[in-house]
């Protein structure tokens, strides 16, 4: 049974990191006005959220420019451009994502940078650039965190292999990332188990990056902060690609630690959050995303549905079974 002070008490070590431009940046190909960005920057600052996702540094030989919102590539001029020097608490991180991303010439040396943290993106099968975008990443003077991505497909001994190998390597934090939303808690504490073993053995930290195709994503990261999970991914109005993410303002009202104050937050969604709604941009949970978490699928076949307006839920579902 896990110790009720590690829902309960103040806890120091855990960092919150804000990830709604970058995960919500995928509903709208990152089309966020700077006005909202810079609102969601105060917010974020007044909240005591720790660490701020501007998006994706995205490959322009790979992603044509047009049809994207600067948060895509998160040049460090633009980052600039709302941060200033950002001489505050509030760190800022963007998103590695293994073979979409030219890392040795888009991220700079951290002294010229107003990025803090390098989060990057893998999937098992990537693990060998995966470890050298991390130590490009550290030799640059920066924070790395690693998400291995589906691991809700994968073999329990390929995932004990990969958290050898990054174990071994430069990064500062292992992330456990429920990327179909197909995961359910007690499974979640079972991760948490098999990730400690090897952050405890290389002194690493632990993350969660919990999908709600399942309505389970707050309760995942707090059955996570139960079992020692610092590092806590959130989006404000969960917003995020198909289902979305943890709630911000669910996570922030359930953590004790006095530096945290939700009120911000609900101030921002009143005011920004709607308005994205109205502007057509689309996510949360909904029938089609529950049957690709049901059955542990990637939810691209549930964003088409969406996109096309379908409501044929049951006919949807026996196309998927398909693709068992």
């Amino acid at each position: 049974m896990k110790e009720v002070s590690k829902l309960l008490d103040y806890r120091p070590e855990i960092k919150v990191v804000d990830a709604t431009l970058r995960d919500g940046g995928l509903v709208n190909n990152f089309r966020f006005s700077d006005d909202f960005i810079k609102a969601l920057y105060t917010a974020n600052l007044r909240s005591g959220v720790d660490y701020m996702e501007f998006g994706y540094k995205g490959d322009r030989e790979i992603f044509d420019e047009s049809k994207f919102g600067p948060c895509k590539f998160c040049d460090d001029e633009y980052i600039y451009s709302i941060v200033g020097e950002n001489n505050t608490d509030l760190k800022i991180a963007v998103m590695a994502d293994v073979g979409r991303c030219n890392y040795k010439q888009d991220i700079h040396d951290r002294s010229e940078s107003p990025v803090d943290l390098i989060r990057v993106a893998t999937y098992l099968h990537q693990i060998p650039t995966a470890v050298d975008i991390i130590e490009d990443a550290k030799k640059k003077g920066y924070e790395v965190s690693c998400n291995i991505m589906a691991i809700s497909t994968a073999r329990e001994s390929d995932i004990e292999a990969a958290l050898d190998i990054f174990g071994r390597s430069s990064v500062d934090v292992f992330y456990i990332v429920d990327s179909f939303g197909s995961l359910y808690p007690e499974q979640i504490a079972r991760m948490a188990d098999l990730y400690g073993e090897y952050a405890d053995k290389y002194g690493k930290k632990l993350g969660i990056h919990a999908h709600d195709n399942q309505c389970l994503a707050f309760a995942n990261t707090i059955e996570a902060v139960g079992d020692g999970v610092d590092w806590l991914d959130a989006t404000y109005s969960s917003m995020g690609r198909g289902a979305g993410n943890c709630a911000m303002e669910l996570l922030l009202g359930f953590l004790k630690n006095p530096k945290y104050n939700v009120y911000p937050v609900i101030q921002f969604i009143e005011k920004h959050m709607g308005k994205l709604r109205e502007e057509g941009a689309v996510w949360g949970y909904d029938l089609q995303y529950l049957m690709t978490g049901l059955l542990n699928q990637h939810p691209r076949s549930a964003i088409e549905f969406a996109n096309e307006g379908r409501t044929d839920y049951s006919e949807f579902y026996k196309e998927i079974l398909s693709h068992e």
